[in-house]
């Protein structure tokens, strides 16, 4: 019997630290990846996937570090007791080699799940209001309003083409095109 342990951080900028450390002594093995959880293909949790054999223990830090949904965890925990293989989760302590265990993975399952639904709707309630304000969501464009008038105005005249001005600020095509489609808009 082994204690694989996978650990997953969404993006370079966050730090495995806290994982590595809780999860080294309690483990045989760490396989650590650095990609978003709701990437379709996520290499390194393939490969512990097919690791794993009868009677070895899938750890993770915390659900949310190897699951999407409370669907995606329930699924993957059906799969993974058919090969008579359990999880255990070591910041709860919790093991699903028992019934107890499997119950309150549901539960957690379900919170999480539960906890993401609310975060997302409180983050676009968010941004609805902040629209609402007047607030510029997302990355502030590259190019000012007075630049982006100029801009038309010489395409306008076919002074430039899209492809040259795009060139001069370093700026791909589709990017400018936008910028300018949602210039003109505002413009009414």
């Amino acid at each position: 019997m082994k204690k694989i342990a996978y650990i997953r951080v969404s993006t370079a900028d966050q730090k495995h630290d806290r994982q590595v450390l809780g999860l080294g002594d309690l483990c045989d093995e760490l396989h650590i990846e650095t990609i978003s959880a709701i990437k379709k293909a996520r290499p390194v949790y393939e490969k512990v996937m097919r690791r794993l054999k009868p009677g070895d223990v899938f750890v993770i830090w915390d659900l949310d570090r190897a699951y999407r949904s409370t669907r995606d965890a329930l699924d993957q925990l059906d799969i993974l007791r058919a090969r008579s293989i359990s999880i255990h989760i070591a910041n709860l302590g919790l093991d699903t080699s028992t019934p107890y265990g499997v119950l309150i993975y549901t539960f957690i399952s379900a919170l999480a799940q539960f906890e993401r639904d609310l975060l997302s709707q409180r983050t676009k309630e968010g941004m609805e209001a902040a629209r609402q304000n007047g607030k510029q969501i997302g990355r502030p464009r590259k190019l000012s309003a007075d630049t982006l008038d100029r801009i038309a105005d010489h395409l306008e005249a076919k002074e430039f083409t899209v492809e040259e001005v795009a060139l001069q600020f370093d700026m791909h095509e589709r990017s400018l095109a936008r910028n300018l489609r949602e210039r003109t808009a505002e413009r009414g």
